[in-house]
């Protein structure tokens, strides 16, 4: 953790040697009632396991766990959460106008190679004091992680910084995000554009089109995220780079034939 006071090192020279934003040194977790803290972390677990739990199913869930909630409530948290459940849905509500839409271009598509196919989401990270959202970047083929980022705000500008992080591993030849806000919003189309970068967007409703940062979160809630409930946001910086840097280079993943994502990536390992 970054101490403040260190007598010899800036908070500057701190969060560069940490890979850390010094914008991100003084973000704070967004407060919630310890009782709203409690709820989301049960309901961020079950998320993880069945995406397709909608506001009343998550309510019956709860319910079924002997927590007296209802639907309004549960679905306040979900929306704070940055939940949305997968499956097929009435065109209730539309999403904002776009001049452009993107087509799903990975639906048969061979990946044989790094830097074939990148993808992107983001997730909610419980704190002992409240929560932040983690974006993160990684390239389907080899699952490496190439770019990660903290923010207080589900906001375009944290995704966008994560973006030109991986930009500096390489380019890739499609680039596949659900269609949240962030990754529709203008901003973001025209850097993967201006990057000559194919844009891919999930299908709505489609719960395997985006499946291995699906993976992702699980492996680095399970493995790290739940059994540390930070204190700050430069901890948690500090923690998660020690895992993504455990997990790209010395974490034998079984669909990638117990090599690790690193040695598929550079074709070697990395250490």
């Amino acid at each position: 953790m970054i101490e403040a006071a260190h007598p010899m090192l800036s908070i500057t020279r701190q969060c560069d040697l940490l890979g850390l934003a010094r914008s991100s040194y003084y973000y704070e977790p967004i407060p919630e009632s310890p009782a709203n803290l409690r709820l989301m972390r049960q309901i961020d677990a079950q998320f993880l396991e069945p995406p397709y739990f909608g506001v009343r199913r998550m309510t019956h869930w709860l319910r079924l766990q002997g927590e007296p909630i209802n639907e309004k409530r549960v679905g306040r948290l979900m929306r704070l959460m940055g939940l949305e459940a997968i499956y097929p849905k009435p065109h209730l509500s539309l999403p904002g106008v776009r001049t452009q839409r993107y087509p799903y271009l990975l639906r048969g598509l061979p990946i044989t190679q790094p830097n074939a196919v990148w993808s992107t989401d983001i997730t909610y990270v419980p704190m002992a004091h409240g929560f932040v959202y983690l974006v993160a970047i990684i390239d389907w083929y080899s699952r490496y992680v190439l770019a990660w980022e903290l923010s207080n705000t589900l906001d375009t500008a944290f995704c966008l910084a994560a973006l030109e992080q991986a930009l500096t591993h390489g380019t890739p030849t499609i680039f596949n995000t659900d269609q949240g806000a962030q990754f529709t919003s203008q901003a973001y189309t025209q850097r993967l554009e201006a990057a000559a970068i194919a844009i891919s967007w999930d299908g709505r409703g489609r719960a395997l089109d985006n499946v291995f940062i699906e993976r992702l979160w699980r492996s680095v809630k399970w493995e790290e995220i739940y059994p540390h409930p930070y204190q700050t946001v430069p901890e948690a910086y500090q923690r998660l780079a020690q895992y993504f840097h455990f997990y790209n280079t010395q974490r034998p993943h079984q669909g990638l034939g117990g090599k690790t994502p690193a040695q598929l990536y550079y074709g070697r390992s990395a250490a």
